[in-house]
This record gives C-alpha cells, structure tokens and sequence, in this order.
C-alpha cells in the first residue's frame, strides 16, 4: 500500500444511485519529526515523499541556514510501528560546524506561522531582518503570457493530485518559464519548502532569477518563505491575504493572485510583469 496515497473503504451515495461501496484514494498524511543531532526541533504533518526536502527547506524558512554546506547530513532513524517496522518518520539532521543551532523557540514560531497566528508590522520587520539574502531588485522581468502558460505546466506534473483531488503543489520555474522542480504535499507550506530544499541541496540557493508558484492561496508564510529563499516572484492561482500582500511590498517582492487562464491580478512589484 503506497503512504503516498493510500486506499480506504468508502461508500459513494448519489441521487436516484442505490449506495456502493467502493476503494477510495486518499492523500497520505503522517508526522514528521525533525531533530537536530538527536535532539527533537519540530513534528509536522506531511504526505511522505521528499523528506530531505522538507527538512532543508524548513530550516532555510526558518533562517537557520541557507547554504548546501550547512546541511551535513540527513538520516532516518528510530520511528518503528506497532510491528517494529520502521515508518521512515523521524529524521535526524546534522548542520554545519559553524552553523548556529535553531533555539527551542523555532518549534513554536513554526506552528504559529502554519496557523496563521503572525500579524502586523513587527513581523515583517522580523522576516526583513532574518532573511540572509538581499531584497530582490526589479532585474527579473517576465512577460504575462508567459507567466500564464505556467499553472497548466505544474498541473500536468501533479500526478498524486489527479489520483486523489487532494494535494497543495509548489513549482520553481525558471525566469523563461521551464519547469525546475515541483512538490506535492498536504500543506501548501511544506510544498514550498519541498522545492526550497531542492534548491538548496542542488546548490541554487539564492533563487534570485526564479519564480515560485503555488496550486492554491498565498499566504503570509508562503510570501515569508519566498523571501527566505530569495525568490523575487510568486504566483498563486488563488487569492493572498491582507498580509501577504503588505509583506510582499515591505520586501520588494512580486506578489501574482487569481493566475487563471490568461488574466491574473498584481498586488505588489508590478513593474516586473510586462503585458
């Protein structure tokens, strides 16, 4: 049974349609714990499947490190079921010599920025400050056909999506528009931090020249991990909220929403898409 997407025993009702019953395929969902040289960091929830992925790409987020080198290694350790089988949901993570292990606290930060408990004036400041790259310059210029041939493009790659109907998907495009790398998840921000962590582990950190896109809404911690990563642009095909949008402008970030066939709207660094 794959834990990507796994199958359950479901009844499917319909009008005038007597009851059946059926198989059903769901989006995987299990724990994720993290530790930092034994030492538990976080539990997060998350469809398995790129896991080193995940892992690095969290703690670029959380500013934590942001070179391939502060990542030594990465390793599946004690995490067996019931059976003594091992469920591949704890991972251990050794950093750099140099690098300054994340406090306590970033556990708690985490889990208040996936509810959305973040607001006002001095988070921004704090992701601003954080943020070990440079704000993006208005170098990076896209053209908006382009930039709407880009959804169909990710949803093509979505393969757990079209098993289950039930996936967030994040996509790095390059500033043409070719696909670099995709990720599917429960959590839209796991997705992001799922090709966040490609990009680390390949050496392409800062994504300066790179555009981000999300399969559903922008939200203040997507804009946030954009910023972490140095990414200049990200597109949505769903609304952002209040605070993405006023993120987006304190950090000199494009901010694209509602990208859907040829239209699209720009809350913020307009003067990057050129029509």
């Amino acid at each position: 049974m794959s834990r990507v997407s796994p199958e359950r025993d479901v009844v499917r009702v319909a009008a005038g349609l007597a009851p059946s019953a059926q198989r059903d395929v769901l989006a995987g969902e299990e724990p994720l714990e993290l530790r930092i040289d034994g030492r538990s960091l976080v539990v997060t929830m998350r469809t398995p499947g790129a896991d080193f992925d995940l892992a690095a790409g969290f703690l670029v987020s959380e500013g934590v490190i942001a070179e391939t080198r502060d990542l030594v290694a990465m390793r599946y350790c004690a995490g067996a079921d019931e059976s003594e089988v091992n469920t591949f949901n704890v991972l251990d993570l050794t950093l750099g010599r140099d690098v300054v292990p994340p406090s306590r606290d970033v556990a708690r930060a985490f889990f208040t920025t996936s509810s959305c408990g973040l607001c006002g004036k001095a988070s921004i400041d704090a992701v601003r400050t954080r943020s070990r790259f440079r704000a993006p310059d208005i170098s990076l210029h896209v053209s908006s056909a382009m930039l709407s041939s880009l959804p169909d493009q990710l949803r093509a790659v979505q393969s757990v999506f079209e098993r289950t109907g039930g996936l967030h998907a994040a996509a790095l495009f390059s500033a043409t528009g070719n696909l670099l790398a995709a990720r599917e998840d429960v959590g839209r921000h796991n997705a992001v931090d799922k090709v966040v962590g490609w990009a680390l582990r390949s050496g392409k950190l800062p994504l300066y020249d790179a555009i981000l896109l999300v399969s559903g809404r922008a939200s203040f911690e997507l804009v946030q991990k954009a910023v972490m990563a140095g990414i200049p642009l990200l597109c949505a095909v769903s609304a952002p909220s209040s605070l993405a949008v006023d993120l987006a402008r304190e950090t000199g970030t494009t901010l694209v929403g509602f990208l859907r066939g040829q239209s699209m709207v720009v809350y913020a660094g307009a003067e990057r898409v050129i029509t």
